[in-house]
């Protein structure tokens, strides 16, 4: 698929056989960021400092990978890449990259010893460098060993993966990337007590859940071209994970590690009408990528 935002730049490192891999997303150095984790059980590099009071307003990338807390490694090599074109925050000892990380728990599916480290964030870099902005969706990168649909038990667990979605009205852009691998599944029109009643699965309330079945997550990324403050990046993430809980069913629950960066390329001016029509597209472009990754 065709990235709408030319600057941005997004490759993937795959190990098909392990079954992990890793996504990074690069940016402008002039973009805004903020995010929320909604999830019970995050694994984030660098997440607290999307928070509105925190002082630093600007990102370079943020890199999604298997491997739970393992795979936040390979954001340093992310760090490094960047590092080499003197790319991030302005101190006086050089720039500092400012590389937000997230991990999802793929160790149950492949191999648990193989993840994604320095070296594959540096490949996912190049990988973004030669795309020419087309960016393969499905079971690649961040979403090699991604599966969806656990809580339903394990002879109903079926492929997760990347997805994107973008929409547009009138001049404001809203584009997503999420990286699939809930415990939840495809949410249906009507989720009624029947349903849950009878999918609900013993390994859900007992004090000692299998991890390999519990331990997921869903991770993701929005873009709009409006200028926004970092809070109003925040407003724009809370928006996000309302579209998370309208495509899966259950969403944000206590063993997953929802979460979410928004970002403003800072393209065309915004006014509170248009905000809210960037939230109001940031649920539909949510529920798009999800479904698509899921498909």
């Amino acid at each position: 698929m065709k990235f709408p935002f030319k600057e941005v730049k997004i490759g993937h490192w795959t190990d098909a056989e392990a079954k992990t891999g890793c996504t990074v997303i690069r940016f402008p150095n002039s973009v805004v960021a903020s995010g929320e984790v909604r999830g019970g059980a995050p694994a984030t590099r660098e997440f607290e400092l999307l928070s509105p009071e925190r002082t630093v307003e600007n990102i370079n990338a943020v890199t999604i990978s298997g491997g739970s807390a393992f795979g936040l490694s390979a954001s340093n090599g992310v760090v490094d890449f960047l590092s080499e074109s003197d790319i991030g925050f302005p101190t006086t000892a050089g720039a500092i990259p400012i590389v937000v990380g997230m991990s999802l728990y793929d160790l149950g599916v492949g191999s648990s010893s193989t993840y994604p480290g320095p070296n594959e964030g540096r490949a996912a870099c190049l990988d973004g460098e030669q795309n020419d902005g087309v960016v393969q969706t499905g079971q690649v990168g961040a979403g090699t060993g991604a599966t969806i649909g656990n809580w339903l038990g394990k002879d109903k667990v079926t492929s997760g993966g990347i997805g994107i979605a973008h929409a547009e009205i009138e001049d404001v852009i809203v584009c997503s990337l999420f990286a699939v691998n809930a415990m939840g599944s495809l949410s249906e029109e009507h989720i009624s007590e029947s349903f849950i009643e009878e999918n609900f699965q013993t390994s859900l309330h007992e004090e000692k859940p299998e991890p390999t079945e519990l331990m997921n997550t869903t991770l993701g990324v929005v873009i709009t071209n409006l200028s926004l403050t970092k809070t109003e990046c925040f407003l724009l993430s809370q928006s996000s994970h309302d579209g998370i809980a309208r495509s899966l069913f259950p969403a944000h629950t206590r063993m997953d590690g929802d979460a979410v960066v928004a970002v403003s390329t800072k393209e065309v001016e915004s006014d509170p009408r248009k905000l809210n029509l960037a939230r109001f597209l940031s649920v539909l472009v949510t529920e798009k990528s999800i479904r698509q990754a899921c498909t």
